[in-house]
């Protein structure tokens, strides 16, 4: 999960766990580390070679544009297969639109108000609980 905004990540985290979800999720907090960890130190991909993988990515972080992170996911040949789903605020019709078109899975407008929040992200760990995930190489 990349999401700099600590109640947003806590309020995401709860309501996926809520909707039965026991994945580990790994929380990132900007672009830089979220890389490193997908990507690895070397930014080769190697590192998730491995990995069963599913990014839930924020567009609007401190160092980086998640649509940056989207490119390098999608264009990586180790995680290209991973589902990366937006979950943001922007709801221009541009970037949704781009962010299809770079191969996001999934974009989802966060909800502004909480109990809308809350319930769109429950719907999500449904979502999560019976989709499957593709090894990523």
């Amino acid at each position: 999960m990349v999401e700099d905004d600590e109640g947003h990540a806590r309020l995401i985290e709860k309501n996926i766990r809520r909707a039965g979800v026991n994945n580990p999720i790994v929380p990132f907090q900007n672009g830089t580390d979220a890389l490193e960890y997908l990507l690895g130190p070397d930014g080769s991909g190697q590192a998730s070679s491995s990995r069963q993988l599913l990014v839930l990515l924020d567009l609007n972080l401190p160092d980086m544009t998640g649509v940056d992170i989207l490119q390098r996911v999608k264009a990586n040949e180790h995680t290209r297969r991973s589902p990366v789903v937006i979950l943001t605020t922007t709801d221009d019709e541009r970037e949704i639109q781009r962010c299809y078109d770079l191969g996001a899975n999934v974009y989802i407008t966060k909800p502004v108000d909480y109990d809308g929040f809350a319930n769109a992200i429950r719907q999500l760990g449904l979502f999560f609980s019976v989709m499957q995930v593709p090894e990523t190489a």
